[in-house]
């Protein structure tokens, strides 16, 4: 029998070993505070991936404070003992798949939860936050609060920086999720959103206005405009269209602005037919009363200020910000260094629509835009576009000499090659996210050319690039003083205010 007891000793200790690593499988841990942003280190979170937000949210006027419920719907990537959320308001309550979670605030920006239980990976769990604070008053590590306005008008609206001055979030644009958002707001008051308008009722004191997105949604393109406007609906295309116009906009610029905005359909037919189809199912447009000096690429329904139409029409401010529903919304950044991909090629759809015009060819506004910044404007050709660094992602090169780089590489290796590329890359990275390596390694595979030193040119290299074929500028037309094509002209006075968004206001 003695030959049978290593065997027994054996089949023990091999249970053993098995209980031991089944008992550290199972053993949970804290979610990481940040998601891996290099620029941007606290935005997002770790050990979770959101699916569904539903956002209650009531604003009060008298005292511009925003309180909130927010019912977050995510599946954990790890066995989780805690997670954080980024919300810069006040958390009073949260629960965990019903039952109440501690909580604590690590840093003003991080609010960590610890269930009940812990939740273990791959499992589901809802999270139910109760919140209130006034996210006008609120800077964080140097950012002033990038809610815009007070009363009864008022905007949240920013990039990066939005989702933690008005909801908890995992905030970073690598977690998209679909949304229900409810506005409640004092009678008589308009409140927007993206998506399309699911409801609007009435109680004897407030409207609620309900907004679904029901296309994955980075948090910072969420937004929610409260005022008194004009709000013109309908469908085109089998898509809805919501275009509100707010009733104090100067007469000055009213009239341009709805016009242009009522030809937002007209705009994403055109843009389909160079990019793929239009990855949502409604669009449309805000313009608020208050000056607040740029546009936004909020999803569906792009928030431009007024001054934008100070000399008439600017359908280019228009296309662009709905190119971003392909570039910036429906792909987005991996990071935010990669931020070339949303505003370089928004920037692009200007060129485009410049030449569907008549203000001047493809070339025309590459040749211009390349005689009028000069190698020693080193604010400009100094940016490195592939990764401009932290707080200095909109600068205005990111998006003129972003939009020139493809301008380039159409002239380099011919207008319908770039127009697959893009197809190509808005197809397979739709609903998810992209890095500018990416991008780079699909035009070498479609074009079948090394695209090395072309990319590295424009992208990498501090300098203005030499007027080469190799760098996309061989046999550009000769634009004179009094023959500069019209296209530029408006993308450099569209980009002046795009540079405007972002960060310290």
């Amino acid at each position: 029998m003695s030959r049978h007891l290593p065997v027994r000793s054996a089949t023990a200790a091999g249970v053993a070993a098995c209980l031991i690593t089944a008992t550290a499988a199972y053993a949970a841990g804290p979610g990481s505070a940040g998601i891996g942003d290099p620029y941007y280190p606290t935005y997002g979170n770790g050990g979770y991936d959101v699916r569904h937000y539903a956002l209650d949210v009531t604003y009060a006027p008298a005292t511009t404070k925003v309180s909130g419920v927010a019912t977050i719907t995510a599946r954990a990537t790890t066995d989780l003992s805690s997670f954080n959320l980024d919300l810069l308001l006040t958390a009073t309550k949260v629960t965990v798949n019903g039952k109440t979670a501690s909580i604590r605030k690590s840093d003003p920006h991080e609010l960590v939860v610890t269930p009940a239980t812990p939740v273990r990976s791959g499992s589901t769990m809802t999270i139910k936050v109760t919140y209130s604070g006034q996210p006008r008053g609120i800077s964080y590590a140097g950012v002033a609060s990038p809610w815009i306005g007070s009363g009864t008008e008022a905007m949240a609206l920013g990039e990066p920086e939005i989702a933690a001055w008005w909801f908890p979030s995992n905030d970073h644009p690598r977690d998209k999720a679909t949304f229900d958002l409810t506005f409640r707001v004092p009678k008589g008051l308009e409140a927007v959103g993206p998506g399309r308008l699911a409801a609007k009722t009435s109680t004897a004191t407030q409207d609620v206005w309900k907004w679904s997105v029901t296309s994955p949604m980075a948090t910072y393109l969420a937004f929610m405009s409260i005022g008194q406007f004009d709000l013109y609906r309908g469908t085109s295309g089998g898509r809805s269209y919501a275009v509100a116009i707010a009733k104090k906009v100067p007469s000055w610029a009213k009239g341009a602005a709805k016009a242009d905005l009522m030809r937002t359909p007209e705009v994403i037919n055109w843009e389909a037919t160079q990019f793929g189809p239009y990855p949502f199912d409604s669009v449309g447009g805000v313009v608020p009363s208050m000056s607040f000096g740029y546009a936004l690429e909020t999803q569906t329904r792009p928030v431009y200020t007024y001054s934008f139409w100070g000399g008439g029409s600017n359908m280019s401010v228009v296309v662009h910000e709905n190119a971003h529903q392909w570039f910036g919304d429906s792909v987005s950044v991996h990071n935010w260094k990669d931020i070339w991909l949303n505003e370089g090629f928004a920037t692009y759809a200007e060129f485009l629509w410049g030449a569907k015009v008549g203000a001047g060819s493809v070339n025309e506004t590459l040749a211009d835009l390349y005689n009028q910044y000069p190698a020693s404007y080193t604010n400009f050709w100094g940016v490195r576009l592939s990764d401009p660094g932290k707080r200095n992602e909109f600068n205005e090169a990111v998006y003129v000499r972003g939009g020139m780089t493809l301008a380039a590489l159409r002239n380099r290796i011919g207008a319908g090659t770039v127009q697959r590329i893009l197809k190509q890359w808005s197809a397979a990275h739709k609903n998810g996210n992209g890095t500018v390596a990416q991008f780079k390694a699909l035009a070498e595979r479609v074009s079948g050319e090394n695209l090395d030193t072309f990319f590295a040119n424009w992208l990498d290299v501090r300098k203005k690039p030499a007027e080469t074929a190799e760098n996309g500028l061989g046999n550009l037309p000769r634009v004179t003083g009094g023959e500069r094509s019209r296209a530029a002209d408006q993308i450099i006075a569209n980009a002046t205010r795009y540079a405007a968004r972002g960060h310290a206001r």
